[in-house]
């Protein structure tokens, strides 16, 4: 099997990111061996709901939208997978359907292996079981804080941590500046928080005026991460 064709950007998120970086040395050639590149357009579909699991995927670069079909038929979006991040070895495992939608958000490249070689790497690779164990375990850490967040901190401090993970996956330093480079609408940021856009938009406006935060049409800039942190705090 060949190693899989990436550029130095995508090789560089791939072999940084904190799940993957950890891996014995072995496991990672084997995983690369196992590889495929797929390279997708912005809205490009990846998993649906209700569908079989053939997959697991890392994103390299760009980013994949997780959603969901609210009660209303609207979509609704849970979180975005930064490039490092993989996913989709919970419903290898189980055998059980998807339990939500993915589609590409921007130019997006992900690393695939298809559902017969996890089984094998798993099969072949003892060390790989314990570390998807570790990875579940973050994730379900990772849930019980934000559903701790979401019933018992402020929206202002609630936003001011989202801006400051997604400046952490996503920011681009200019100067003093962080660029957000995940293009995203309010509306975007609300169904993340579980909050309406006008609220939003309301507390993004206080942002701006304690200089923390800029608001552009479809990015935001971080001014001030100590400001945005004593926010988080409240």
């Amino acid at each position: 099997m060949n190693t899989p064709i990436l550029t130095i950007d995508e090789r560089h998120n791939l072999e940084t990111g904190a799940w993957f970086s950890k891996l014995s040395q072995s496991l990672r050639d084997a995983i690369l061996a196992r590889s495929i590149v797929r390279r997708l357009h912005d809205g490009a579909p990846l998993a649906s709901r209700g569908a079989q699991a053939q997959e697991w995927c890392c994103v390299v670069l760009g980013a994949v939208r997780i959603s969901s079909v609210s009660l209303a038929g609207k979509q609704v979006t849970l979180t975005y997978a930064e490039p490092g991040a993989w996913f989709g070895d919970i419903a290898l495992f189980d055998g059980l359907p998807r339990t939500h939608d993915a589609n590409a958000h921007g130019e997006t490249t992900l690393l695939v292996v298809r559902k017969p070689d996890f089984k094998a790497l798993l099969a072949q690779h003892v060390e790989l079981y314990e570390a998807l164990l570790r990875l579940n375990c973050r994730r379900l850490r990772l849930m019980f804080s934000q559903l701790e967040d979401l019933n018992t901190r402020p929206l202002q401090a609630r936003l001011a941590k989202q801006i400051l993970l997604l400046a952490k996956s996503y920011g681009i330093e200019q100067g003093e500046e962080i660029r957000i480079g995940l293009q995203l609408a309010q509306e975007d940021l609300a169904q993340l928080l579980g909050a309406s856009r006008q609220r939003v938009n309301q507390e993004l406006k206080g942002f701006e005026r304690e200089g923390a935060v800029r608001v552009e049409p479809t990015r935001l800039v971080v001014l001030s991460r100590d400001k945005l942190l004593a926010i988080a705090d409240k």
